[in-house]
């Protein structure tokens, strides 16, 4: 339970231009025993569901993905009260049928990083938690479910394969990632999800394909100056999505926090 006044039961992480379309929107600073967040946390309202976001990389996308504060970031949500964790990700596509503009939620990542802190225990406190799900199941239908709604292209369930960076693949990294039948890359999602999983929150993500990563022959490498319009043109795609990424994630989020906090009982994280 939430010891802050601020509260939601409904939290987003990603990137910065989501606050600006909360309703009554307020800026939360919290210190956690971590360190400080990536950045304060914006409380507000989406048709009237209560609403705490998190620009994962800091306004500005100032962090680098090894540089986030995983668990000052979750344990800030857990503080605000927050039980359903959004994510909302760019992700390069493995697999031709994922194209760039499509949305794709994951039900498993497989973890390629090195030596970032992906858990709250340690240091005397020994805990095993169970991570062979590591996607809320109850929660990813729901964003599949809504985000088809909104005339998205979604792919439901496959691999996220979540490596250090802030490097791009080498070409054989890709092809070894692709042979493994991992369908999406990206860098930020492993540690988020394990220590969701510890927070007890369930936990789904909203990935936006934005390119095609380096093992694709028909399409042009992937590089910071090609993925930023494409990510910029789909925050801005009207015809497919009410307005483009943040539009569709606006929608998602009301939609499945009204689903959610309608329900009788809280679905364990799963």
């Amino acid at each position: 339970m939430s010891t802050l006044k601020d509260t939601a039961a409904v939290g987003v992480i990603g990137g910065s231009g989501f606050y600006e379309l909360l309703e009554n929107a307020r800026e939360v600073g919290i210190t956690t025993p971590f360190g400080e967040p990536s950045d304060v946390y914006f409380l507000g309202e989406i048709e009237g569901v209560p609403v705490a976001f998190l620009p994962r990389h800091a306004r500005g996308h100032r962090i680098l993905p090894s540089e986030v504060n995983y668990r000052a970031n979750i344990w800030g949500m857990k503080a605000l009260g927050v039980r359903y964790l959004l994510s909302a990700s760019a992700v390069g596509s493995l697999r031709e049928e994922l194209k760039p503009l499509d949305v794709f939620v994951p039900d498993q990542l497989f973890d390629r990083t090195k030596a970032r802190p992906s858990t709250f225990f340690g240091e005397g406190v020994v805990v095993h938690m169970g991570f062979a799900d590591p996607f809320c199941d109850y929660v990813s239908k729901l964003l599949v479910e809504h985000g088809v709604a909104t005339g998205a292209t979604v792919h439901s369930g496959g691999t996220y394969v979540c490596i250090e960076g802030p490097q791009f693949s080498t070409r054989a990294e890709s092809r070894v990632y692709r042979g493994l039948g991992f369908d999406v890359i990206g860098m930020t999602n492993l540690q988020e999800a394990k220590l969701a999983r510890e927070a007890e929150l369930c936990y789904a993500t909203m990935a936006m394909v934005t390119d095609y990563d380096v093992w694709y022959e028909g399409e042009e490498d992937v590089s910071l100056s090609r993925c930023s319009p494409t990510w910029h043109g789909t925050c801005r795609r009207p015809s497919r999505s009410r307005g483009g990424l943040w539009a569709l994630l606006t929608w998602n989020a009301t939609a499945v926090a009204g689903t959610l906090l309608s329900t009788q009982s809280t679905p364990q994280p799963s």
